[in-house]
């Protein structure tokens, strides 16, 4: 709850209070979504791709909400009514002073992959030694992280948000919002290279959370990232992960990590074993030294969902569904991982990359390369801009039309035994095949 009158809600925002009592209470939460809302909530009335959200508004009142934030044009008559020339950044502004009305720290994490991952472990690692809160799933645009932020109750500790980014100038945007104490940049790979066209600009946009951050905030990076050197500062306390980092990971043998994190030794009984989780665990066990939070013992995590998640079928089949994104780095981690796990057969169901500019085919070329190096038993590429993964891999194929039909054919084809990959990026819609979604 955001247990402020409306009278302050509205200076928070930087709206006005066109109408209802100044000191009554706050709302129980902010939606932007009338579908998701209930009485006492907060209505945003923001501009959506085909409607314009303050439609809604006289709706959301009647519906019983708390009130609605809008621009002046869609300003219902009765009710508690917040009016800004532009109620995205009123929100951006009400999430800024709740955070600081609450006083927690924040950490901010971006990263071309492995982000949501990251903040969901270092969400586990802080959970039994300080009030935490965390974005959920994955709100992490400039519309998902203020919704986050104003989620946090009083009383927490440590905020721990994602921060996602398609151009430059939006990491920027988020770290505003947020004013992490802490900024953490998984990795720097080839994402959205249609709007940025090399991965030397995907770096400098990620880079925008280590240039905002405070003097004397701390910032994550991994160690082995050089296009990350050039934006380094030394006003800030950096740490470094991965091999030849200042947190690194020593051994790891059935569930139990020895990490060493600047000379301090942590166990850490973890329940996944995939590379790159394990990497991403050493990110979070960074950002939470870097609190001055000790960590240690069982590490209880939920990822979120249709992030490598282990589903297992009736008749002996195991389908490891991890169809919420895909790119170049996350698909090769995801295959190594399933050609290292025990099967009787490996079978990877991939969508499209997307967003990946004029290099997008070699960059599909490659991946189908890495599944046949990797000894991938078969392959079943979902959609025609898919197909490009055929021409590196000379393994059995099956390449189909859809995720509805990629379901049909596992039914088909899949043994006892079996372990199947689904992943590509969200465009593909792979949640659909087997009905996983």
């Amino acid at each position: 709850m955001i247990d402020l009158a409306a009278g302050l809600i509205a200076e928070a925002a930087g709206a006005t209070l066109a109408s209802g009592d100044p000191d009554g209470g706050g709302p129980s939460r902010v939606v932007v979504d009338t579908r998701d809302l209930r009485p006492g909530d907060l209505f945003v009335g923001l501009v959506g791709e085909n409607v314009h959200g303050g439609e809604f508004a006289e709706r959301a009142i009647e519906a019983g909400a708390w009130g609605v934030l809008v621009d002046p044009a869609h300003a219902p008559a009765t009710g508690t009514v917040l009016v800004a020339e532009d109620p995205l950044l009123a929100l951006g502004h009400l999430a800024r002073s709740w955070r600081r009305e609450i006083g927690c720290r924040v950490v901010g994490i971006t990263g071309s992959t492995g982000k949501t991952s990251t903040k969901d472990i270092l969400a586990a690692l802080l959970a039994p030694r300080v009030r935490t809160h965390a974005s959920r799933e994955n709100l992490n645009t400039e519309i998902g992280l203020p919704l986050s932020l104003l989620e946090a109750p009083r009383g927490t500790q440590v905020a721990v948000l994602e921060m996602a980014m398609r151009g430059e100038g939006q990491i920027a945007e988020l770290a505003a919002i947020a004013e992490p104490d802490v900024g953490v940049i998984v990795n720097v790979g080839p994402v959205h290279l249609e709007l940025l066209g090399t991965v030397e600009r995907v770096a400098a946009a990620k880079a925008e959370l280590i240039r905002d951050l405070r003097p004397g905030a701390a910032c994550v990076l991994p160690a082995s990232e050089p296009l990350l050197e050039v934006h380094r500062r030394a006003d800030l306390d950096t740490w470094t992960f991965g091999p030849a980092g200042q947190v690194m990971l020593l051994a790891y043998d059935r569930g139990r990590a020895e990490v060493e994190a600047r000379g301090e030794a942590i166990e850490l009984d973890l329940p996944y074993s995939e590379p790159h989780n394990l990497l991403n665990t050493l990110a979070g066990v960074a950002a939470a030294r870097a609190l001055g939070v000790p960590v240690g013992g069982p590490v209880d995590v939920r990822f979120s969902s249709l992030r490598g998640e282990v589903v297992e079928l009736p008749g002996g089949v195991v389908v490891v569904n991890d169809c919420y994104n895909a790119n170049p780095m996350s698909m090769r981690a995801a295959l190594d991982h399933l050609a290292d796990s025990p099967a009787e057969r490996r079978i990877a169901v991939l969508g499209t990359m997307a967003e990946l500019g004029e290099g997008s085919a070699g960059y599909h070329h490659a991946i189908g390369e890495h599944a046949a190096a990797r000894g991938i038993d078969m392959l079943v590429p979902v959609g025609a801009e898919a197909l490009g993964y055929l021409e590196g891999f000379d393994g059995e194929v099956h390449p189909v039309a859809g995720p509805e039909e990629a379901g049909a054919l596992l039914e088909e084809l899949a043994r006892p035994g079996d372990r199947v990959l689904v992943k590509g990026s969200r465009s593909a819609g792979l949640e659909r095949v087997l009905a996983l979604g």
